[in-house]
């Protein structure tokens, strides 16, 4: 008799079980999101994503300064940073036909006219401070001509140092960068185009291949013409400015590292720096100038980048990796480029039309047309 209460029992609780799962509501499944309706991403997102980026980054062994030191670099030598400021780097000779006059005087001339098309910051606060490291850099490094360096009022990640020291810094790197010393990696990279003259090299080798009845350019009197011109941001500037070989741009990572490196701040700033941009152009394409994305830190140069800090850079026992200065100015240009933004908001640029209505020449109708050039009848005396 127990035995069949027990088993009454039993049923009775499959019963019921049974019915409260026919009472509850199936889960709805989730619906999968239209990639085509994905939404752009919000300011943010996108500093969320940088910041992912620059956690990864700092996680990441990237070598240090030292880690691996070659003990035989030869004196001199690209590879030797205690000769930084010392060394004659693409020198005038059989690779280089021009004198540091002619880069003077043609990067002056170029100068000139960005200033014409460029908006430039005028803030002496912040000109004075992106000044100042720049010409800290310019203190270390090979360069033999003085430079002028100004800030362009660009949202364009991008700098650009054309030949003869004229260098230009765009607002939106400032902005972008989260550190001093990344600031100062890019700097230090543009600055080494300069040191290494990049520029005439690249006409030499132009000029070289013209000699092999390959009409690419045609040098007159000082100016080019028949290649292409390189627009950024309605900037022209010739091509071998501004673009370089692989060659060239891997010379210059590597100078620049040194530059940086001899002006205190850590060179594992730069690699960080390009990681980030590479990263944030993926997430967001367009951020970057023509420019930087026409010559991405592929991996074989970021290999090359952190070989050099491993193997030909001492240790130190501090580096310079941001300070509270540049903090300020980043956010003293925020509120500058957001002042400027507001202004251009109010000014309605936008061509207004309003018609415009003749004297009447109706015989039967001589008052002037009020406004209304709809055509009017009159009656025939």
């Amino acid at each position: 008799m127990r035995h069949l209460a027990h088993l009454g029992l039993a049923a009775a609780l499959t019963l019921s079980t049974g019915l409260f799962a026919q009472q509850m509501p199936a889960p709805t499944p989730p619906v999968p999101k239209d990639p085509g309706t994905s939404t752009p991403p919000t300011p943010a997102e996108d500093k969320a994503a940088r910041d992912a980026v620059a956690q990864k980054n700092k996680t990441d062994s990237l070598p240090s300064p030292g880690e691996n030191l070659d003990p035989k670099i030869k004196k001199g030598s690209e590879d030797d940073v205690d000769a930084v400021g010392n060394r004659s780097i693409g020198g005038r000779g059989m690779g280089n036909f021009y004198s540091t006059n002619w880069e003077i005087s043609n990067g002056k001339q170029y100068s000139m006219e960005i200033e014409k098309s460029a908006h430039l910051v005028t803030d002496p606060v912040v000109v004075e401070y992106v000044n100042r490291i720049g010409q800290n850099l310019v203190k270390n490094s090979d360069a033999k001509v003085p430079f002028t360096i100004k800030v362009i009022d660009s949202e364009e990640i991008n700098a650009m140092a054309l030949p003869g020291g004229f260098f230009y810094v765009n607002s939106g790197l400032i902005l972008a960068a989260d550190e001093e010393a990344e600031l100062a990696g890019v700097m230090a990279h543009e600055i080494a185009h300069v040191a290494a003259h990049h520029a005439a090299r690249e006409m030499t080798r132009m000029n070289y291949m013209q000699m092999g009845q390959i009409p690419l350019i045609i040098f007159t009197q000082g100016s080019w013409t028949g290649y292409g011109i390189y627009e950024a941001s309605q900037l022209a500037v010739p091509l071998t400015f501004l673009k370089f070989s692989r060659n060239f741009e891997s010379e210059a990572d590597w100078l620049g590292l040194q530059y940086m490196y001899k002006a205190g701040y850590d060179p594992q700033a730069f690699i960080q720096f390009f990681e980030k941009l590479d990263a944030l152009e993926k997430h967001k394409p367009g951020t970057l100038s023509k420019a930087f994305s026409d010559h991405p830190q592929t991996p074989d140069r970021i290999g090359r980048s952190e070989e050099e800090i491993a193997t030909i850079m001492p240790p130190k026992p501090d580096y310079i990796v941001t300070t509270s200065e540049f903090d300020d100015i980043k956010s003293r240009l925020a509120r500058l480029e957001n002042k400027r933004k507001l202004n251009d908001k109010g000014k309605d640029n936008k061509p207004t039309l309003r018609r415009v209505g003749g004297p009447s020449t109706d015989p039967n109708n001589p008052t002037p047309n009020s406004g209304d050039d709809r055509p009017t009848l009159g009656r025939r005396n």
